[in-house]
């Protein structure tokens, strides 16, 4: 993959990169006390909606210790305006870690991150993938596509 990286000046901790005609924002957060550096990549080309990619990724930061209870996430104003996208979705990417228990919102206070259990939330997630994989293996074997096929397909796309 050829890409090229823009800084944009100003602004040190915000780069976009093009690759192949597709444009991926990097957004650094920091988390209390300015000290945390953290990624947020949006990248318009995917079939995954903008706030399941702001969610999905603020759950591995948490997953990964990256984030820690009581991180203050960046206000819904902020990122929207940084990552140039509707405070709309990033509202939702915050109600749905709201929902899930990752995060708690105090208003006119911020969100911050809510106390986790990282093996807990990585058993989770093992279980929702293992749920999209029986799926896709159930899928194939409707289409005639033997085990060992799959097997090689799933060793190609790992």
């Amino acid at each position: 993959m050829s890409g090229q990286i823009v800084i944009i000046k100003g602004k040190p901790d915000k780069q976009y990169i093009t690759l192949d005609n597709c444009y991926i924002l990097l957004y650094t957060v920091f988390g209390k006390g300015g000290d945390k550096r953290v990624k947020i990549i949006i990248n318009s080309s995917l079939m995954v909606p903008i706030y399941e990619q702001i969610a999905d990724q603020i759950k591995l930061l948490i997953r990964n210790g990256k984030l820690k209870e009581n991180d203050i996430l960046p206000s819904v104003r902020t990122l929207s305006r940084e990552l140039k996208i509707s405070a709309l979705t990033v509202k939702k990417a915050y109600d749905s870690l709201e929902n899930e228990g990752f995060a708690i919102t105090v208003h006119g206070k911020g969100t911050y991150v809510a106390a986790v259990n990282p093996k807990l939330l990585l058993e989770e997630q093992k279980k929702e993938v293992e749920a999209d994989l029986e799926m896709a293996i159930q899928k194939g074997r409707r289409y005639g596509i033997s085990d060992e096929d799959i097997r090689s397909l799933f060793e190609l796309i790992l």
